[in-house]
């Protein structure tokens, strides 16, 4: 089967600017003005910013608009098989002749100017979005937020922050207060913002933020609240008290993504129907997902196979209090990481939980940690380690040791992605 059309137009964007990661607006800007500007032509925008969960979030309120009947635009990053995932046209992933389109006409306006492959996308995206009828676009964010492609929209409808941590700090900051800072870059003056759970430097610097904007804040422990109780999803706001099912999506990190996911549907005036779709129906590949068919199963019938994209010390720590709530059973970690990510903050969590962790480098990535690179911060982490060639290997070594083991894939969304595309 011959590649899409859209594979070489992408890779001809690839080699428009030097760097993967550039911050500024400028070329987007520029490129939106030749396309005729189409973020100014969406239907009403919530934008997401956070370092983890904003795509579980975004995930479970498009599943409640949907579950209403509303038709919703959805723009996320990066994707894990193939890129059309990255946006979805009135509720389905863009047609393979509609995205050639919109890449054709993005890289046409663009006329060889320097932009990066995400700032061009992003156009591409916005154009498809501008053409199509809808109720909402959702965005969730690249990188950061003030200066991050997607923020050109001047007036969404609602914004959202979900958890803040470290993470990308070459490129946001050093501390908690600076990042949060960079996130809070997608508050508009007067747009209300959903706030998630922070610590308490990052909430500081959103509510300094949202104060010179004059931009309300609906913040999680002031003004919404959600728990589980009794095996149920307890939400409250001022509103009143939703009792729900608790989020069809593992992990008990997904109770204050869905809290951020119902505080906005409630502005939205969203009803039941939306509530109880956005925890039962969301779908969201490779965040503690259960992999159940495929190549890469049948090679070990026996074992629990289970695929993860986190890769920073909030998501081992999310990733650790899942495997905790998990039935007793033999644990081992697949795990590969970018040379770009904190090794051994997201391991450290997780010792004392598993049997060992096999490392492996993640195929066809530049940006890869090599095997034993990887191991060997496992053993500084406090895991037994060991290298594979590759996560099929790996996961043989497992099973001939452990033949009803549970095992996780984990450490990268690229890792994700590879396994995905492999095991169909």
């Amino acid at each position: 089967m011959s590649a899409p059309a859209s594979d070489a137009i992408l890779a001809r964007m690839m080699a428009l600017h030097p760097k993967i990661i550039d911050l500024t607006l400028d070329r987007v800007w520029r490129l939106l003005a030749a396309l005729g500007h189409p973020e100014r032509d969406l239907p009403p925008v919530i934008h997401i910013a956070g370092t983890n969960g904003k795509g579980s979030t975004l995930a479970m309120i498009r599943a409640g608009l949907e579950g209403e009947g509303k038709r919703v635009h959805a723009y996320t990053s990066p994707h894990l098989a193939r890129f059309h995932e990255r946006i979805r046209v009135a509720g389905s992933l863009i047609a393979e002749d509609a995205l050639s389109a919109v890449l054709d006409e993005c890289y046409a306006a663009n006329a060889g100017a320097p932009i990066t492959y995400f700032e061009i996308t992003t156009c591409a995206a916005l154009l498809a979005f501008a053409r199509s009828p809808a109720d909402y676009t959702l965005m969730e964010v690249g990188l950061g937020g003030r200066l991050d492609a997607t923020n050109v929209i001047d007036q969404p409808a609602l914004t959202i922050i979900t958890p803040v941590s470290l993470d990308h700090q070459q490129y946001l900051g050093e501390s908690l207060t600076e990042i949060a800072g960079e996130k809070a870059g997608i508050l508009k003056r007067r747009v209300p913002c959903i706030v998630g759970p922070q610590a308490e430097d990052g909430l500081e610097a959103i509510e300094r933020r949202a104060a010179r904007l004059g931009a309300p804040l609906i913040a999680h422990g002031q003004h919404w609240h959600v728990s589980e109780e009794m095996g149920r999803l307890v939400f409250e706001d001022e509103t009143g008290l939703l009792d729900l099912p608790l989020p069809n999506l593992p992990g008990p990190h997904q109770l204050h993504n869905a809290g951020a996911a119902l505080a906005a549907l409630r502005f939205l005036g969203a009803g039941e129907t939306a509530f109880e779709a956005a925890v039962t129906c969301a779908e969201w590949p490779a965040r503690m997902q259960r992999l159940r068919h495929g190549p890469l199963v049948a090679t070990a019938p026996g074992v629990e196979l289970w695929l993860d994209g986190g890769h920073n010390p909030a998501a081992g720590q999310a990733i650790a209090a899942t495997l905790a709530r998990l039935p007793r059973r033999p644990t081992w970690l697949i795990c590969g990481m970018l040379n770009t990510k904190d090794v051994r903050g997201f391991m450290a969590p997780l010792a004392g939980l598993t049997e060992g962790l096999w490392a492996v480098s993640i195929p066809g990535e530049a940006n890869t940690l090599p095997a034993a690179t990887t191991a060997a911060a496992a053993t500084a982490a406090g895991l037994s380690a060991h290298e594979a060639e590759s996560v099929a290997a790996a996961l043989a070594q497992i099973a001939a040791r452990e033949p009803f083991a549970r095992v996780l894939i984990c450490g990268s969304l690229y890792l994700a992605g590879a396994i995905l595309r492999e095991n169909g």
